[in-house]
């Protein structure tokens, strides 16, 4: 299934499917990253796991604008949110019923923290 990317995301436009077992999961993003698939799988699962992904897009709130991916029906659980195929970004925890937030920083704060060759 293909996203459109036509205009930014309203308040309300997104729905999200909590239960018992089932959480969400709202990436905050820097405005770069707009227009970008973002891969998140379970932690446990390495690289080799399944990955699920969702699009970052501007969203349009009461606050003013911000950008991010929603990840809107996930089995509580620990998922590697990926940078690219083989780098992971970070780990966030998904609980039952709830909404985990993960900031993605900007690539020039993410850079300082890499690991010299």
């Amino acid at each position: 299934m293909t996203e459109h990317i036509g205009t930014a995301s309203r308040a309300g436009s997104v729905v999200l499917d909590l239960g018992d077992d089932i959480g969400a999961l709202i990436l905050d993003a820097p405005a770069e990253l707009n227009g970008r698939e973002i891969e998140i799988s379970r932690t446990a699962g390495g690289t080799g796991a399944r990955h699920a992904h969702s699009l970052v897009r501007e969203r349009i709130t009461a606050a003013g604008v911000s950008y991010a991916a929603v990840y809107v029906s996930v089995p509580a659980g620990d998922y590697t949110i990926w940078r690219d195929d083989d780098s992971p970004a970070g780990t966030v925890t998904v609980l039952g019923g709830q909404i985990a937030h993960f900031r993605w920083l900007a690539p020039s704060l993410c850079q300082r923290w890499a690991t010299p060759s």
